[in-house]
């Protein structure tokens, strides 16, 4: 079943004169098609200024398509009285934690959403419990925030978005200000959440290797989707997605010149264990 069905979605930003007048407008998303399924793993790549983040923002209902329709679960992000339902079935994690953190202790910020949402006291605390255990950060519960590393204050944030139970969660670029532990830390997490809780995940990232256990990969550019498939058929074109200004998997570069200069390997190599067995098995055939 599709969670998340959009059917030619754009969205201008309206520039405004002094006086309230529309000076200008800029396309930013451009006759978007987009299915997810329940319960799928999809990133969505783009350089900066491609409309990735603006697409995410509009699974959430934070922006309404100037056109088209989009559906989350069934409910049209236009119809108004449907937009709580909409933002407690897509919960959303942004770049910076800090801007989604806002108890002074682990658990009663986990839980702040929720008791927002009127869930009964006993209820809340299971869900903080689940929540922070599901997440890696149910030792951490009393320490204060502030006091956690980059990557840890994420996974709190994800831990509150996870309490109030969504079915979908669209991460916009989560791993953009952590070191690469912290990533590393982030990555694990949100693959666990959907193998184990069958979390529908949508992650916008820059970070190529985060991708690769995608279920479908999404590649936007100009506000258009310009590429769409698994990660092996996506990072088998090398070429196109330079011309994208992106880039591949390390091991899929390295893979792609070694082909390039006439070593028989096969496309669509996407990490480093795949490399070294393709290697190994030109050497014997040479």
């Amino acid at each position: 079943m599709n969670i998340i069905k959009a059917r030619k979605i754009a969205f201008d930003y309206l520039k405004m004169d002094e006086e309230g007048k529309v000076e200008s407008r800029s396309r930013a998303v451009d006759d978007v098609d987009l299915d997810v399924q329940e319960g799928d793993f999809v990133a969505i790549l783009g350089h900066n200024g491609s409309g990735k983040s603006t697409l995410a923002k509009h699974i959430n209902a934070i922006l309404l398509p100037t056109e088209g329709t989009l559906f989350v679960d069934g409910k049209d992000t236009q119809d108004e009285s449907k937009l709580w339902e909409i933002r407690q079935t897509a919960g959303m994690v942004f770049q910076n934690p800090d801007n989604q953190i806002i108890g002074t202790i682990v658990d009663e910020d986990v839980g702040f959403g929720p008791e927002n949402m009127g869930v009964p006291q006993k209820e809340i605390w299971e869900r903080v419990e689940e929540s922070l255990k599901a997440v890696g950060m149910w030792e951490y519960r009393s320490h204060s925030p502030n006091k956690l590393s980059g990557g840890q204050k994420q996974r709190v944030a994800i831990a509150g978005v996870v309490a109030m139970r969504p079915k979908c969660i669209v991460l916009d670029e989560p791993t953009a200000m952590l070191d690469p532990n912290g990533r590393k830390e982030v990555i694990r997490t949100v693959r666990e959440l959907n193998q184990k809780e069958h979390v529908t995940v949508l992650l916008i990232t820059h970070y190529m290797e985060e991708v690769i256990h995608a279920d479908k990969v999404i590649v936007m550019d100009q506000g258009k989707i310009v590429m769409q498939g698994t990660p092996r058929e996506v990072f088998s074109h090398v070429e196109e997605l330079k011309s994208y200004r992106l880039d591949v998997p390390q091991a899929t570069l390295v893979a792609h010149e070694l082909r390039k200069a006439g070593i028989d390997l096969p496309e669509g190599i996407l990490s480093n264990e795949e490399l070294v067995e393709a290697l190994q098995k030109a050497a014997e055939q040479s």
